[in-house]
């Protein structure tokens, strides 16, 4: 089955295909980066109308890639949900106009489950069961993933996500758009330690997580007395420092409880360098081993949408008639979904 994916959650539009058996044929991605960076964030508006006007070069560009043609799609999978209302409506009316021209299935994918999924596409990719840490956006949470669709929350922050922390720290100390990658540069060229920030819900014996506090206590030490430009990168490191020992710690811990010895790390944290070293450090000592999607598919991408969507065609999941309507999601947990033999 050829699956064709769609994902327009946010502010990257992506386009793939994906047929099982042989694998991803080809994907496109088109970056808004460059549209929002004057604004110093994602406009709303400016991310839907952009989507309008790259999903159909995107589409053209990936059929040409794979030498494949309209007629030789089996069916369209598209991100639903969670993400931006606008943008995520282009994707579905694309995906469920394009089904309903071609008489294939459509079937609307989580957004979260794409990425959760995402290391499966690698060359070595993990085998059920394994716990997932999802850093993703506005999202970071510990998950024990047993098949497609069965996920058991294990914790989740209760205030700013890693993905955001890294934005708004990154802002607070005066660096571009996009401030997460921004701040991983700078850090790369300062010391953690002469700044000592904390380190939140480190010894709280669950495997939630919070960081808005981290981030306060950053705002802090820029606005004292004698913080300079010189600083900026010793702030970054031991701010990068702080967010990765958590992350590590509750990883580590998630997967003692669960009892298993595989890690999957998706979502776009988790091509920060400095967290996959730690990562690989800490489950090395334990006996673990750690995935992570390719670098390329760490963001949100089309081909993540295709796989995910291919899993449950594959598994036998058919929409309803009735969900042929351009509904989204843009907020959906992603305990909300069922396995693909319950939906079935």
């Amino acid at each position: 089955m050829r699956v064709l994916g769609i994902e327009s959650s946010c502010d990257e539009t992506g386009v793939a295909i994906y047929e099982t058996g042989r694998g991803l044929l080809g994907h496109c991605l088109h970056s808004q980066v460059a549209l929002h960076a004057e604004y110093g964030g994602v406009v709303p508006e400016l991310a839907s109308r952009d989507h309008i006007r790259r999903l159909p070069l995107l589409l053209r560009e990936v059929l040409a890639r794979t030498g494949l043609g309209m007629q030789d799609l089996d069916a369209v999978a598209y991100t639903s949900g969670p993400g931006l209302a606008g943008a995520l409506l282009v994707g579905a009316s694309v995906a469920e106009s394009l089904a309903m021209a071609l008489d294939i299935p459509v079937l609307p994918v989580h957004h979260l489950e794409g990425h959760l999924l995402s290391p499966l596409l690698a060359a070595d990719p993990p085998s059920f069961p394994f716990v997932a840490l999802l850093v993703s956006g506005g999202h970071t949470q510990l998950m024990k993933v047993t098949g497609v669709g069965e996920y058991e929350l294990l914790g989740e922050t209760v205030d700013d996500a890693a993905g955001e922390a890294f934005d708004k720290t990154a802002k607070l100390i005066g660096l571009g758009y996009p401030g997460g990658p921004a701040l991983a540069r700078l850090a790369a060229e300062g010391t953690p330690g002469r700044f000592k920030l904390p380190r939140p819900m480190l010894h709280s014996k669950d495997f939630d997580f919070s960081f808005s506090g981290l981030k306060t206590a950053v705002l802090t030490t820029v606005n004292s007395p004698g913080f300079c430009e010189a600083d900026k990168a010793d702030l970054a490191a031991e701010f990068q420092a702080a967010t990765v020992e958590v992350l590590v710690s509750k990883a580590m811990g998630a997967l003692r409880h669960a009892g298993l010895r595989q890690l999957v790390v998706a979502g776009g944290v988790g091509a920060n360098l400095a967290l996959r070293a730690a990562l690989d450090a800490a489950a090395a000592k334990r006996r673990c081993r750690v995935y992570y999607p390719e670098m390329e598919l760490c963001t949100d991408n089309g081909a993540m949408i295709a796989f995910a969507g291919a899993l449950r065609f594959e598994a036998g999941e058919q929409p309803a008639d009735g969900e042929r309507r351009f509904a989204v999601r843009p907020r959906w947990s992603l305990q909300e979904i069922k396995s693909p033999r319950a939906a079935g």
